[in-house]
């Protein structure tokens, strides 16, 4: 080859490879980035008003922890000291993700007259005030960066986009027949709140779809509701139907069905899956959630999907119309009930706030309420292990 020619392509690919590297600077590709475990704080700390914590993120490379108290969403530097706050939501903001290819703040947001909605609305003084009448889901986005001091508006700032969730809506308002009886609600499904970006199901690399879960009613009277029912959603194809929050004009603007449905046989528990969060290190997918209460099954806090395992398409147990899904599959792993077959973990933490790290490490939200009556997050480290009388262990 020509020296010349030669030189010219190989200043070419230095331009390239210095553009990429810098593009990537902009973000981590993969969230769970390394990161001087003698640097992370043992505890990160914030108190807020009358709602507990829902969900949380925590930004390592950047430096901020955000939290979800149901009706706000608050940024905080690593010391729990306040940035900056989004206030005046009336509806459920829940569980937190942090999309791993641009770093925006990804959250499960419901807007709904059942118990839930009306104690929202309790709770902010305002019983009068309706919300949607129709209930509406959406996926909440938020533009981190932006949040720069409290108390700004959920409405009025620009700092939120949401997509609404049509195949949401559509089981919610569903009636359906179990045993032999018309019920409400197809699946049990309440809502949603458990959200979290990973590799597709039967891998452990590549493109990070985001997995949402549904909230399911607690009715121990039904067979239909012992499944955890997760949407999956390419981040990429939601982009075009982004629209600004109102919480006057709610918009309809989503996908008209998600990229895949899948169930995960666990019984029955308290309102579904409160925080999903991927861990890279084990492969798993860890669901938290409020035990059941259903006699037959062991009604374990917490679960582990094995990520590894494609869902396999199987007939759903206790419908009477015999409908089939694609069910994922329990990871081995924990205690095992031989009864109905389920594996997890019996652990008082993660149900308001579950983070990986990765290189097995986590925050894990320890809620409660002040003497004053404030709720509040204590961010505590954690390390995996597995082990079926607690898969964690706290580092000190």
């Amino acid at each position: 080859m020509n020296i010349r020619i030669h030189g010219v392509l190989c200043l070419l690919i230095l331009i390239l490879w210095s553009c990429k590297t810098a593009q990537q600077g902009q973000y981590p590709h993969n969230k769970k980035e390394q990161f001087s475990l003698s640097n992370l704080p043992r505890s990160i700390y914030r108190e807020e008003g009358n709602f507990h914590v829902q969900g949380v993120v925590v930004d390592t490379k950047r430096g901020y922890a955000y939290f979800s108290f149901t009706t706000s969403l608050v940024k905080t530097n690593l010391k729990g000291e306040l940035i900056g706050s989004v206030d005046g939501f009336i509806g459920h903001l829940g569980c937190l993700d942090i999309n791993p290819e641009d770093g925006r703040i990804y959250a499960s947001l419901e807007y709904k007259n059942d118990q839930i909605g009306k104690g929202i609305l309790k709770g902010l003084g305002d019983e009068t005030k309706e919300q949607n009448k129709e209930s509406s889901f959406y996926i909440a986005i938020f533009d981190g960066d932006k949040i720069t001091r409290p108390g700004m508006s959920a409405e009025k700032d620009n700092i939120i986009h949401t997509v609404y969730l049509k195949e949401v809506a559509d089981d919610y308002k569903a009636t359906v027949r179990n045993k032999g009886k018309q019920v409400e609600h197809r699946y049990g499904c309440s809502g949603i709140d458990g959200i979290a970006f990973g590799p597709q199901f039967g891998q452990k690399r590549g493109k990070n779809f985001l997995n949402l879960a549904y909230g399911v009613y607690g009715d121990t009277s039904r067979t239909d509701n012992d499944y955890q029912v997760l949407l999956q959603y390419d981040p990429d194809n939601l982009r075009q139907y982004e629209r600004p929050l109102s919480q006057t004009g709610f918009n309809k603007t989503g996908p008209d069905r998600p990229l895949n449905k899948y169930f995960l046989y666990t019984g029955n528990t308290s309102y579904g899956i409160q925080n999903l969060e991927y861990d890279p290190g084990t492969g798993y997918w860890l669901a938290a959630v409020y035990a059941g209460k259903k006699a037959s099954f062991p009604n374990y806090s917490l679960f582990a999907i094995d990520g590894s395992k494609s869902p396999v398409q199987q007939a759903l147990k206790g419908f009477d119309n015999g409908e089939k899904g694609e069910v994922l599959q329990l990871a081995a792993a924990g205690s095992h009930d031989k009864k109905s077959g389920v594996y997890g973990w019996y652990f008082p933490w993660g149900s308001t706030g579950l983070f990986a790290l990765g290189n097995g490490y986590f925050y894990i939200s320890q809620n409660g309420v002040t003497k004053n009556k404030k709720q509040y997050c204590n961010l505590r480290l954690y390390r995996w292990t597995g082990l079926p009388a607690g898969p964690f262990e706290e580092v000190k």
